[in-house]
């Protein structure tokens, strides 16, 4: 039987799960810059090891809200988006759980077309709880992919 190995985080009440291949670090947050004229699920960029990462607000893109409440447990996901890094910020990241493909089902029909480009599937874990695996490579749309790779050139 098959296996994937996934982060959990949260976003208010929310839990979802992003494959642990795809992403090449957590950290801690901090106050990004705000840039003029960007995006405006964009909150900024931060200095993250001598380079500049455009962060993304993930509530404001998935349309959860708009506000992320800081504090000790908020986190920057750091991917690698087709050649960029690029960080999305989460209210927290909890664990690292292993589903076996038996105990992922496909996304809902009743998920806009839109929306199931990122969204990978849903995980069961155990009887009540639910987690939504998405894929944060597919979030942006290519003409947003290109805008984020213009922030540090």
């Amino acid at each position: 039987m098959s296996e994937r190995q996934y982060v959990v985080f949260k976003l208010d009440k929310l839990e979802f799960g992003i494959e642990i291949m795809n992403i090449e670090e957590v950290v801690n947050y901090q106050d990004p810059t705000l840039l003029p004229n960007s995006p405006d699920f964009m909150e900024g960029v931060i200095n993250y090891r001598d380079k500049v990462i455009p962060i993304i607000n993930l509530k404001k893109r998935l349309l959860l809200g708009e506000e992320n409440y800081k504090n000790d447990d908020t986190r920057i996901i750091i991917i690698d988006l087709d050649g960029k890094e690029v960080g999305f910020l989460v209210d927290g990241v909890s664990q690292t759980i292993r589903l076996a493909n038996n105990e992922i089902e496909e996304a809902p029909e009743l998920i806009s077309t839109v929306d199931r480009r990122y969204i990978e599937g849903i995980g069961k874990l155990g009887e009540e709880r639910l987690l939504i695996l998405i894929d944060l490579n597919n979030i942006l749309s290519i003409r947003e992919i290109e805008e984020l790779k213009t922030v540090n050139e």
